[in-house]
């Protein structure tokens, strides 16, 4: 469509638009406006990006958008709505990006479990040799995993999860390195993880390993290759910016993938809670070892999969002129209703 064309048919509907800024307005009105121009300034930017009609449309659209949150209360429960409904929409929106941290996280770890196979020096130079004779000593003993009894469990805690946490804004922050960074950051993590594993599964304590060691490393594992992916997005946004210029795509991404790395902190501190805690339990009864187990993998199935895959159509089904939804104003303009309509 000519640019001319495309004036012709919206430009009433836009000054309709300017006039009803002025006016008390219905939050729900407000709300269904904002989508509907937000559709006009994608098409715009698409194909008229430097015209003036693409700079008329985007101040529009930032008039609606502070008159938004200019009229929006803050929620006491603001904070409960990232994790209920911002971060799970994140973390379906870049759905493939984490598809893609997983893939290669587990062939890093096939990687890692073939090579200590082939070479028995690879998992000293993984491990490092003083983990690996202390553990050879606590096995002759009886005591596999010993490690986890040293020390004071608050202090393994206060350890674990700063260290864990600072990992993860790493993992973020390489993806700077147009993602090359991260991937080296889930190569090292992988190669590590699949090497450790099979080092006690030739020891015979494979089975014992998994009920014992992912007690807690189920969600610190996960949380790690979902800040991979955090990286993957910050440096995607630089590599596609798609129709957006570069610097915009880069500070979209960038504040996406923060927002991911910030929202895993609770499961950090959950996971090292676990190993802090409860893994050093390594005799309790094989029923509990694997209910804590299950239940971190149903939390994981649910948060990070079924319940984005819900929202977002729950998002889509609201705003039906929008097939499906692309963008994040989509989902600010939805929360907004929602929270509206339960006031």
């Amino acid at each position: 469509m000519r640019e001319a064309q495309f004036l012709k048919e919206n430009a009433d509907k836009w000054k309709q638009y300017e006039m009803e800024l002025e006016q008390p307005h219905n939050p729900d009105r407000l709300a269904d406006n904002f989508i509907d121009l937000t559709d006009d300034v994608a098409y715009s930017r698409t194909f008229y990006p430097k015209s003036k009609t693409s700079k008329y449309l985007n101040g529009l659209a930032a008039s609606f958008h502070q008159k938004i949150y200019k009229n929006k209360k803050e929620q006491r429960s603001r904070i409960w709505n990232f994790w209920q409904f911002e971060l799970p929409y994140l973390f379906g929106f870049y759905r493939r990006q984490f598809a893609y941290a997983f893939l290669f996280f587990l062939v890093f770890c096939a990687i890692g479990a073939l090579s200590a196979k082939y070479d028995e020096n690879f998992i000293r130079l993984i491990l490092g040799d003083g983990y690996v004779n202390m553990t050879n000593e606590n096995i002759e003993r009886g005591d596999p995993f010993g490690v986890y009894k040293k020390g004071d469990s608050l202090n393994m805690f206060s350890m674990i999860a700063f260290n864990n946490i600072r990992v993860a804004f790493i993992a973020y922050m390489l993806g700077a390195t147009f993602g090359i960074g991260t991937l080296w950051l889930l190569l090292s993590n992988g190669m590590m993880l699949g090497s450790f594993q099979y080092y006690f599964f030739s020891k015979g304590l494979g089975f014992k390993s998994i009920t014992v060691i992912f007690i807690h490393g189920t969600l610190e594992i996960w949380s790690i290759v979902i800040a991979g992916a955090a990286g993957l997005i910050l440096g995607n946004s630089l590599l596609f910016p798609g129709t957006y210029a570069r610097g915009v795509s880069l500070v979209k991404g960038g504040r996406d993938g923060l927002k991911i790395v910030f929202g895993l902190i609770p499961f950090f501190i959950t996971a090292a809670f676990l190993e802090g805690f409860v893994t050093r339990y390594d005799r309790m009864p094989l029923w509990l070892s694997l209910s804590i187990l299950g239940a971190s993998l149903l939390f994981i199935t649910w948060y990070f999969f079924l319940y984005p895959i819900w929202l977002h159509r729950q998002i889509a089904s609201s705003n039906k002129q929008i097939k499906p939804v692309t963008s994040n104003q989509n989902f600010t303009a939805w929360l907004n209703q929602k929270l509206s309509s339960e006031k």
